[in-house]
């Protein structure tokens, strides 16, 4: 049995057209959605609305950590627009995800990252491709759990979550043989960015669970480059499965 998983894909719809090739599944860890590509600033919802000189400002303020003017400099931009902000993003979401979701391929087991809209998620996901948060499934013969979203930050992407809300989903789904979630469990060497040179949120429940259930493996995406990929907490493998936007490979589990 071998599975392929990709994560923070950010619009690569060629490389996910073929991201489970030689595998029996392919599972997605969510942040389907390019609203705004810190490595190349023209690409993304954001540039394509406003063009490339205050994308490259955006990131220059969010990189500083100067949050309030960044959201400053959103609503100036934003009030400029001859339609309203939700109506804009939505359409733009929705042209990426009818791209993104054809190119899932059958089976897909897929939840939500924190850039993701859940709402429009039954609107595309077609049959073969199985949506799941706060749930668990059983993919050869190994139970597979998974926790979508994200937790709050100052970023304020569309879905973040109070921490409570979040460790229900984690403690929802029990013990498992692979732990899958978008964000990592709350250690600093895995939520460390180290291009963006900051500390990503991480989950103090999925530590915890780790801790507790003593998964086979952890699977998780959101921290594009970060200090470590893999690290071993107690008996869990915990991976990094990696930033399939810039390297459209993804990581393979086989038993």
């Amino acid at each position: 049995m071998r599975v392929n998983v990709v994560s923070d894909v950010h619009g690569n719809a060629k490389d996910l057209a073929i991201a489970g090739d030689g595998a029996d599944a392919l599972i997605c860890l969510g942040d389907l959605v390019l609203f705004l590509d810190y490595a190349d600033h023209s690409r993304g919802i954001f540039p394509d609305l406003f063009g490339t000189g205050n994308a490259d400002l955006l990131v220059e303020l969010r990189t500083a950590r100067r949050f309030e003017e960044a959201r400053d400099l959103g609503r100036r931009l934003w009030a400029g627009l001859d339609t309203d902000r939700d109506t804009a993003i939505e359409s733009a979401v929705r042209r990426q995800y009818a791209e993104l979701f054809a190119a899932f391929p059958t089976p897909t087991y897929a939840t939500y990252g924190n850039v993701d809209i859940p709402s429009l998620w039954h609107e595309y996901a077609r049959p073969g491709t199985t949506v799941l948060d706060g749930e668990r499934i059983e993919i050869g013969g190994r139970v597979f759990g998974f926790v979508g979203g994200g937790l709050r930050t100052p970023m304020r992407t569309p879905y973040e979550i109070s921490d409570e809300e979040y460790a229900a989903k984690v403690e929802a789904i029990g013990e498992v043989d692979v732990l899958c979630s978008h964000i990592p469990p709350d250690v600093p060497e895995l939520t460390y960015d180290t291009v963006a040179r900051r500390f990503e949120r991480g989950s103090r429940a999925l530590l915890d669970a780790v801790r507790r259930t003593r998964p086979r493996y952890a699977l998780f995406g959101h921290v594009h480059q970060p200090l470590v990929r893999r690290m071993r907490i107690g008996a869990t493998e915990c991976v990094n499965v990696g930033h399939f936007a810039a390297g459209g490979r993804p990581f393979s589990l086989a038993w």
